[in-house]
C-alpha cells in the first residue's frame, strides 16, 4: 500500500474528500464498486463538456487519455439514457424556495424583517397555500406544509389555522435523503468553486472561497465560537437572500437574468487530531 507521505498532493487531497465522503456512501447503500462507476461517468461527462476541441465531439480515444477510463465504459456511458432528477430532491429544492421567499418578501416579513404567521388559506392577502402556489403547481401546498412542520420548520396553530415559520428556518438537512440533496448542491458548489479558483485564468477575479480554523480551544470556547456563527450567518443568509429575492423578482420581470449562484456558510467541530489538523 502506498504510504500517504509518498502520495501526490492530488492524491492526498481527493484521498481526503473522499474519506468525509464514505460515511454518507456507506449510510446509504452506495458501495465502493458503485461510486467507482459514478466517478468514472462523472469523469467521461465532464471530458465530454468540458474538454472539447473547437466545440467538436471528442472521441471515445481522446477521452479515454483524458481520464483513465476504457473505451468499451465510455461507449456504454455516452450510449445511456440521461438520468431525470428524483421527485424527493425536487420537493427538497421546492421547500428551500418557499422558505426563501417566505423571510425574504416584505408583505411576508414584519418590520423587523422576521416571517409573519400566515393563513393556511385566504381569499384575498397573503397565505401559506397562496405562496406555495406561487412557486410551484407540481406539489400540492398541504404536502409541503407537511414536510415543513416534521421537519420542525414550521408550526400550525390549529385554532387558527395558522402557519408560523421558525425564525432560522433557512432548510437544512432533516433527513438523510435531504442530506445528499445539499451535499449535492451545496458542497457540490463548493468544490466548484475550489476548482474554478485552482483551474481557471489567474487574471480574472476568483471567487470567494474562505475559511477560518483555530485549534487548542476548549470545548466551552467552541460552544460560544459555534453560536456566534450561526447568529452572525443566519443573519447574513437572510440579509443575501432578502437582496436575491428582489433583483431576481426584478430580472424576471424584464426577462434579462440568465445565471445563477449559490453563497453558503458552515461550521465544524471535531477533537484536535494530527491526522485531519490542517
Amino acid at each position: 500500500m502506498t504510504d500517504d507521505g509518498n502520495r501526490t498532493a492530488a492524491e492526498r487531497a481527493f484521498k481526503s474528500l473522499f474519506k468525509r465522503l464514505a460515511r454518507l456512501a456507506i449510510e446509504a447503500g452506495l458501495t465502493a464498486p458503485m461510486a467507482h462507476r459514478l466517478l468514472k461517468e462523472a469523469m467521461v461527462e465532464t471530458a465530454e463538456t468540458d474538454y472539447s476541441i473547437d466545440g467538436k465531439r471528442l472521441t471515445d480515444s481522446r477521452i479515454s487519455v483524458l481520464t483513465g477510463v476504457h473505451r468499451k465504459d465510455i461507449r456504454a456511458f455516452r450510449s445511456e439514457v440521461p438520468v431525470v432528477a428524483e421527485r424527493g430532491s425536487q420537493k427538497v429544492g421546492i421547500l428551500s424556495t418557499v422558505v426563501g421567499r417566505w423571510v425574504g418578501s416584505p408583505e411576508l416579513t414584519d418590520s423587523d424583517g422576521k416571517p409573519i404567521p400566515l393563513p393556511r388559506t385566504a381569499e384575498s392577502g397573503p397565505s401559506f397555500d397562496g405562496l406555495v402556489e406561487d412557486v410551484t403547481s407540481d406539489v400540492r401546498p398541504r404536502t409541503l406544509l407537511d414536510e415543513l412542520v416534521r421537519s420542525g420548520a414550521a408550526v400550525v396553530d390549529a385554532a387558527s389555522d395558522t402557519v408560523s415559520l421558525s425564525r432560522h428556518a433557512l432548510i437544512s438537512a432533516a433527513s438523510l435523503e435531504d442530506g445528499l440533496y445539499f451535499l449535492d448542491r451545496n458542497v457540490g458548489d463548493h468544490i466548484a468553486a475550489v476548482a474554478r479558483n485552482v483551474v481557471a485564468d489567474r487574471q480574472a477575479a476568483p471567487l470567494l472561497e474562505r475559511a477560518v480554523f483555530y485549534n487548542n480551544l476548549h470545548p466551552d470556547d467552541i460552544d460560544h465560537l459555534q453560536a456566534l456563527s450561526r447568529r452572525k450567518g443566519i443573519a447574513l443568509l437572510e440579509d443575501i437572500n432578502r437582496e436575491a429575492l428582489e433583483l431576481q423578482t426584478r430580472r424576471e420581470q424584464a426577462g434579462n437574468g440568465d445565471e445563477q449562484f449559490r453563497f453558503g456558510l458552515y461550521f465544524y467541530r471535531e477533537r484536535t487530531n494530527t491526522e485531519t489538523d490542517r
